[in-house]
């Protein structure tokens, strides 16, 4: 029945009935759901004073808006109903074993260490494998997470852990819980000289959340001033009381620098599992489980690190993982050798995926390539239509503060680039959780894998959002496209430097920042041996000029041979100048360095203060 007209436009009203729709949703699909023509809703939300066309995606609220004016009830569909929904459309069952009791078999536990920073956490993973994995990580930490697979004999049975290696800052808190999620055991890490910190009760919430068993490594028990007896007190506080006082909590005293004890840690990670958990899957039905990490390998192509939580995943399967699928390449496991299956509780490193996933995803296998993309088509979709969804208002970092106090902005965009998606999402959901009142709110309008490319600065421009980079680059013309039309990129390479400067931009306290400016280059035509003041350079200055005082670096045949060296002196002919201009000759001294040889370039520089705008 026709209702009275909205805004002068005659349309069904809803009486009180509800609407499901995905976010990001359109007029379009509005107008499908309640039986109406997308043209006329327009010309409502025009008369609401909003101009959207039939086919553009909206935010939650301007839905709202217009479910409100033609009396319906807007329900948003949540990402993992409507995934839940997507699948049972292609008879596609996720998270349950198939099958009855007799098909189960027993599996290995999956365990997450976490701890408060600095405690011991990735000298405990290293101390497991045997492996450095500090060396050459920037920052120090783990920035990108994998997974490995040990083995320990309990009882005289062999028995094999899973380990998910996670990033342990405090601030990459969803990160873990991410990890949690898809943990059976979680091991906590508590420095035996300092004891319960912050960050120790907030990843001791987070394994209670998600209520995984808890084991206790007391860690750092060689060091001074260790006191293992007051981190069991402490931690009774907190409801986990070590069996030697009447509780069910294992308690293991280890040194990680040491390896003490780490053979112990395992067997009560093997005990806690038998006693508190049932951990069986079905191996025979087709896989599903979770990505905990992928990157873009630049032989390879899309990889991604995924965990079997049932099932057996085989080279040839076709899988989709998020957004991404693909027919199974091949799978390499943790010490990079070739495996033909992967069966529950088993990490593996797949190969032949179209795209990317983000790390958290979910994965399954489906007999047809077609399911497949169509599966993968719509996730990607439903996560465009999301993004476009938002919108935002253009400044940079450094005029934030102004833009704050003249109220101009409400909130900061943001779009996150990064080399995996392990650093991209536990980079996201530290900036997501930085507390800075209430003036701004930060919204992450797209994460993704890979360089930052043209796309990236199109979203950036049409959307007023600033671009993070961490460890990867702009490509190809992205670089001159952001310059042109004035889109902020930040490069980063240590997650801690991103949230810091982000927070002081939020907090008006960004530190001046400087720019390297080229002054001059000469050419070496001579040496000249003094014994007072050592080599000196006869040089043609080919380009600018070259000023006393300033810095220098040396360039060999093209290449930088040294840098930070200063311009200690300045001659022409038998004159000290503070100048030489271009096309003129004249004498360079470089201080005390002296290994300089004629065709060397001295190429000259000052660091100046950018100007903020």
């Amino acid at each position: 029945m026709q209702a009275p007209s909205v805004g002068g436009v005659l349309l069904p009203r809803g009486n009180g009935s509800t609407v499901r729709l995905s976010r990001g949703a359109s007029l379009t699909d509005f107008a499908e759901k309640i039986n109406a023509n997308p043209a006329s809703l327009v010309q409502v939300m025009l008369n609401l004073g909003e101009m959207v066309t039939a086919t553009q995606s909206v935010s939650d609220s301007t839905l709202e808006l217009l479910a409100g004016e033609m009396n319906y009830v807007l329900e948003i569909v949540s990402p993992e109903e409507e995934d839940r929904e997507l699948l049972e459309s292609f008879s596609i069952e996720f998270g349950e074993d198939e099958g009855g009791e007799e098909m189960l078999v027993s599996r290995p536990p999956v365990v997450t260490v976490m701890g408060h920073v600095d405690h011991g956490k990735t000298r405990l993973l290293d101390a497991i494998r045997k492996t450095n994995v500090v060396a050459g990580e920037a920052g120090g930490i783990t920035q990108h997470i994998g997974a490995y697979q040990v083995a320990t004999e309990v009882n005289g049975e062999e028995r094999a852990i899973t380990f998910i290696d996670t990033p342990g800052h405090e601030a990459f808190t969803a990160m873990r819980a991410r990890g949690a999620k898809s943990t059976d055991i979680a091991i906590l890490v508590v420095a035996a000289n300092d004891g319960v910190m912050p960050q120790t009760i907030e990843a001791l919430n987070h394994a209670k959340a998600a209520d995984v068993p808890i084991v206790v490594a007391v860690n750092k028990i060689d060091v001074e001033g260790a006191d293992p007896t007051k981190v069991r007190g402490q931690l009774t506080e907190f409801g986990l009381v070590a069996e030697e006082y009447g509780g069910d909590t294992m308690f293991v005293d280890i040194s990680a620098k040491q390896g003490l004890n780490i053979d112990s840690l395992l067997e009560a990670v093997v005990l806690t599992a038998d006693a508190s958990l049932d951990l069986r899957a079905n191996p025979e039905q087709d896989a599903q489980g979770i990505a905990i990490e992928a990157h873009l390998d630049r032989g390879r192509g899309a990889v991604a690190t995924v965990l079997v939580q049932r099932g057996t995943l085989r080279v040839g399967d076709t899988m989709v993982v998020g957004d991404a699928y693909g027919r199974v390449r091949a799978m390499l496991d943790d010490k990079g050798e070739n495996v033909e299956e992967a069966t529950p509780s088993t990490p593996v490193l797949v190969l032949g995926l179209t795209n990317v996933p983000g790390a958290g995803d979910n994965f399954l296998v489906v007999d047809e390539d077609r399911t497949a993309r169509q599966i993968a088509e719509k996730r990607a979709a439903r996560e465009r239509n999301v993004r476009f969804a938002r919108k935002g208002v253009r400044f940079s970092l450094e005029n934030l503060d102004e833009a704050l106090k003249a109220g101009l902005v409400q909130e900061l965009n943001l779009i996150i680039k990064g080399d995996a998606s392990g650093s991209v999402e536990a980079l996201e959901s530290s900036l997501l959780q930085l507390d800075v009142g209430d003036e701004v709110d930060i919204r992450v309008l797209h994460r993704g894998v890979g360089a930052v490319t043209e796309s990236d600065i199109d979203l950036a421009t049409g959307s007023d959002a600033i671009v993070i980079g961490f460890n990867v680059r702009a490509a190809g013309r992205a670089a001159q496209m952001a310059e042109r039309e004035g889109v902020d990129v930040r490069y980063y390479s240590v997650i801690y430097q991103a949230i810091e400067e982000i927070e002081a931009a939020l907090k008006g306290m960004l530190k001046p920042e400087y720019e390297e400016v080229e002054l001059g280059t000469a050419e070496i035509r001579e040496v000249f041996r003094s014994s007072k003041l050592g080599n000196i350079a006869g040089v043609l200055v080919r380009s600018g000029e070259v000023k006393r005082n300033t810095k220098a670096r040396l360039l060999r045949d093209g290449k930088v041979i040294a840098e930070s060296l200063n311009i200690d002196g300045l001659r022409r002919f038998k004159d000290d100048v503070t100048e030489i201009r271009e096309g003129y000759e004249g004498g360079i001294n470089l201080g005390n360095y002296n290994d300089i040889k004629i065709d060397d370039v001295i190429a000259t520089y000052e660091m100046r203060e950018k100007p903020r705008g």
